[in-house]
C-alpha cells in the first residue's frame, strides 16, 4: 500500500513538475536586455564638442552569464581611414552625399569626403573612463566599437551600473548626424552618445558603423543637455523643465523670462525606446498640433522658402498618424517631432530628421515613410543590418498606403512602383538575397531596391497569398504580439500562419534567402469539343499559388484558383461577385499544370494569370491569352 501511494505521490510529482518545465519554458523562450541611460552633456556650440557624464543600468535578462559587453562609438566612423571612408573608397555606386565626384556624371570619379575632414572636423567619442559598479574595467577601442572586459561577470537576472565620463566631436555633416547641415541647422545629433551594444539570442550584435542601420536596446533615457541659451532643441523624449528655461514646448515654442546666463540646461525623458536623438538650432521656428491624443511637434528653420511647405504638411501629418493608428495599431508615446535636420530624412526615437522642404510633395512623402518608421523600428525594433528589409519594406509599405488615403487616392495597385523597382533588380544581374548583412551589398543601388523595394513587395504579394483581409490581420496582430520587441522574420511569418491558417515557410525562404524568381505561364489552349483544355508551366523557380481569371464573349467572367500544395490551405475569393473554381493543387515539383473549362474555346475572350499584377512575376508577356 505504501509502494502505491508511493507511486501515485512520484507520477503526481513528476506531472507537477512537467508542468513546471512547460511553463517556464515558455516564459523564457522569449527575453531582452533592458537598459536605462541617465545622462549629462555640456554642449560647447562655438567648437562643436561635447562632455558627457552616462551612468547607465544594464539588466541582463538573458540565460547567460556575460563576461564582457560592447558599446557603440558610431561618430569615430566619420575619420580619415575608418572602415566608413575605405567603403566609400570601394563601392562602385557610393553614397552621393559622402562624395564629391571629381569626374563627370557619365564617367564619375568619386572622392570621399570623410577621407578630407581635418582634426577639427572629424567626429569622435572618446571615453575617459568607465567603471563597473564604482571599480575601473579595462576597455578598448576598435574602430566604432568599444570592447569591454568586465572585472565581474554579469549573471542572469543580475543588474549592474556603468558609469562612463567621454568627450566627442561632432563631425561636419556627412552621413545622417553632423554639424551645419546643407540645410544650415547647426547641429543634427543623432548616434551621438556611447551605445550599449545589442546581445540577444543570436549573441552580441557589434557590427562596426559602416553607413547602414542599428540594432539597440530597449530602455529609459534620462537626458540634460546644457547648450547656448540662444538654441532651440528638439528631439526624442519629453521635456522636464520648460519654466526653468524660459521656453514653454506646449506653446509653439514659446520664450519668455529666460534665465540669465550663457547656457540653459534642457531636460527631457523618454519612457521605453531604443534610442535618443536631438538637433539645435537658433533659427528655429516651433510650431505643434494636436492628434488622436498625441502632440506633434513641427521644428524648421526661419526660412520664407520651405515655412510655407512647413506649415501646410502639419494637418496631413496628424492624418498620417490616423491612419497608422488604425491600420496597425495606437501609436503610444505622447509626442512626436518633425525635425528639419540630417541629409535627409530618418527615423528615431519620437521624431524624424527631415532635410529641406523646398518641394511639398517631397517634404509629405518624406514625413509619410519616416512617421510609418515610428512602428517599423521605433516600435518593431527587428535587427536592421540584418533584416533592413523588414525595416525599409513594410515602412514602404504601410507608407504608400497612407500617402494614398490621406490625398484621396484610390490605385488598383498601391505598391506597382515597388514592383516595377524590384522587376529592374530581378533583371539587372547584381542582386543579393535579403539575408544579405546591409553592409554586404556590393551596390547601394541593390541594396535600396531589395530593402525598400522587394522588401514592400514582400507585403503586398503576401496579400495575394493569404488574402488582403488576412493581410490587414497580419499586421494588427503582429502589432500586439511584438510591439517594444525584437521580432525576427519567422515571428511576422508565423504570425500571418496563424492568422491564415496558410503554411508560408517557402515564401519566406525563397523570397528573403534566395534570388529565385517568379515566372508562371500559360503554355497552351486547346480546343477539347465542347470544353477548353489550358496548360500552364512555372519557367521561375520560385514557387507561388495561381490565379486565373477567365473573360467570356458574352462578358461574364469565371475565376479559377490554383493552391500550391506546400500552402496547405486556400485563401478567400478576391473577386467579389465572380464565380469562383477551386481547382487541385499545383505540387511545385511538377513544371506543368492542366485544366479544363467547361466551355468551349470560341466561347473565351481572354485567359490571365494574376490580373490584377499582384504577384512579381517577371516574365508578365507569357501570362495571358486572348482571341
Amino acid at each position: 500500500m505504501k509502494r502505491a501511494l508511493l507511486s501515485i505521490y512520484s507520477s503526481v510529482l513528476l506531472m507537477m513538475f512537467g508542468a513546471f518545465v512547460s511553463y517556464a519554458q515558455n516564459n523564457t523562450s522569449y527575453w531582452q536586455q533592458h537598459v536605462d541611460y541617465k545622462m549629462e552633456i555640456d554642449m560647447n556650440v562655438d567648437k562643436y564638442q561635447y562632455k558627457g557624464f552616462q551612468e547607465l543600468k544594464y539588466t541582463n535578462n538573458s540565460p547567460d552569464t556575460l563576461t564582457n559587453v560592447y558599446y557603440h562609438l558610431y561618430f569615430n566612423a566619420f575619420q580619415p581611414g575608418s572602415e566608413m571612408d575605405a567603403r566609400l573608397q570601394s563601392i562602385p555606386d557610393p553614397d552621393g552625399r559622402m562624395v564629391n565626384n571629381l569626374g563627370t556624371r557619365e564617367n564619375p570619379v568619386y572622392e570621399s569626403r570623410i577621407a578630407k575632414l581635418t582634426p577639427s572636423e572629424i567626429g569622435y567619442i572618446k571615453v575617459n573612463s568607465l567603471k563597473q559598479n564604482g571599480r575601473s574595467v579595462n576597455y578598448n577601442v576598435e574602430g566604432t566599437v568599444l570592447e569591454v572586459t568586465l572585472n565581474k561577470h554579469i549573471l542572469p537576472g543580475e543588474t549592474v551600473t556603468f558609469t562612463m565620463d567621454f568627450d566627442g566631436q561632432v563631425p561636419v555633416q556627412i552621413r545622417r548626424s553632423g554639424r551645419n547641415s546643407k540645410d544650415g541647422v547647426a547641429l543634427s545629433m543623432t548616434q551621438w552618445y556611447p551605445k550599449m551594444a545589442e546581445y540577444d539570442f543570436e549573441g552580441w550584435h557589434t557590427s562596426p558603423y559602416i553607413a547602414r542601420e542599428f540594432h539597440s536596446v530597449w530602455g529609459d533615457f534620462d537626458v540634460k543637455l546644457t547648450i547656448d541659451k540662444d538654441y532651440v532643441v528638439g528631439g526624442t523624449g519629453y521635456l522636464q523643465n520648460p519654466n526653468e528655461i524660459g521656453y514653454n514646448y506646449e506653446k509653439e515654442g514659446t520664450k519668455v523670462n529666460r534665465p540669465r546666463g550663457k547656457k540653459l540646461t534642457w531636460h527631457f525623458k523618454a519612457p521605453e525606446v531604443h534610442d535618443f536623438t536631438w538637433a539645435a538650432d537658433p533659427e528655429f521656428i516651433h510650431d505643434k498640433l494636436e492628434a488622436d491624443g498625441v502632440t506633434l511637434h513641427f521644428l524648421y528653420q526661419n526660412d520664407p522658402e520651405i515655412a510655407d511647405n512647413w506649415k501646410k504638411v502639419q494637418k496631413p501629418t496628424a492624418a498620417l498618424l490616423d491612419f497608422f493608428n488604425k491600420n496597425i495599431g495606437p501609436y503610444p508615446w505622447k509626442q512626436y517631432s518633425v525635425i528639419q535636420g540630417g541629409d535627409g530624412g530618418m527615423e528615431y526615437a519620437m521624431c524624424t530628421l527631415i532635410a529641406g522642404g523646398k518641394n511639398y510633395n517631397s517634404l509629405f512623402g518624406t514625413t509619410a515613410h519616416e512617421m510609418a518608421h515610428a512602428w517599423f523600428q521605433h516600435l518593431f525594433a527587428t535587427n536592421e543590418s540584418k533584416h533592413e528589409w523588414m525595416d525599409e519594406g513594410f515602412t514602404s509599405y504601410m507608407s504608400t498606403l497612407a500617402e494614398n488615403f490621406v490625398e484621396g487616392k484610390n490605385p488598383e495597385n498601391p505598391t506597382l512602383g515597388s514592383y516595377k523597382s524590384y522587376y529592374r533588380l530581378a533583371a539587372s544581374g547584381v542582386e543579393q538575397p535579403q539575408t544579405t548583412h546591409a553592409d554586404r551589398f556590393n551596390y547601394n543601388a541593390a541594396y535600396g531596391a531589395s530593402a525598400y523595394s522587394k522588401g514592400a513587395v514582400f507585403l503586398a504579394q503576401l496579400g495575394y497569398i493569404i488574402g488582403e483581409d488576412n493581410l490587414k490581420k497580419t499586421i494588427k496582430r503582429y502589432y500586439n504580439d511584438f510591439k517594444f520587441k525584437h521580432p525576427t522574420p519567422n515571428d511576422f511569418k508565423r504570425t500571418a500562419e496563424k492568422v491564415s491558417g496558410i503554411h508560408l515557410d517557402w515564401y519566406l525562404t525563397d523570397w528573403t534567402q534566395t534570388t529565385n524568381t517568379i515566372d508562371y505561364g500559360i503554355k497552351d489552349v486547346k480546343a477539347n469539343e465542347n470544353k477548353t483544355d489550358v496548360t500552364m508551366e512555372r519557367i521561375g523557380l520560385m514557387p507561388m499559388p495561381i490565379d486565373v481569371l477567365v473573360t467570356y464573349n458574352d462578358g461574364s467572367q469565371e475565376y479559377f484558383y490554383v493552391p500550391l500544395r506546400m500552402m496547405r490551405g486556400e485563401k478567400a475569393n478576391p473577386y467579389k461577385g465572380v464565380k469562383r473554381i477551386v481547382l487541385p493543387d499545383w505540387a511545385w515539383a511538377h513544371p506543368a499544370y492542366h485544366f479544363t473549362i467547361d466551355k468551349s474555346k470560341s466561347a473565351i475572350k481572354s485567359i490571365v494569370i494574376d490580373p490584377n499584377g499582384f504577384m512579381a512575376d517577371i516574365n508578365k508577356d507569357n501570362n495571358s491569352y486572348s482571341k
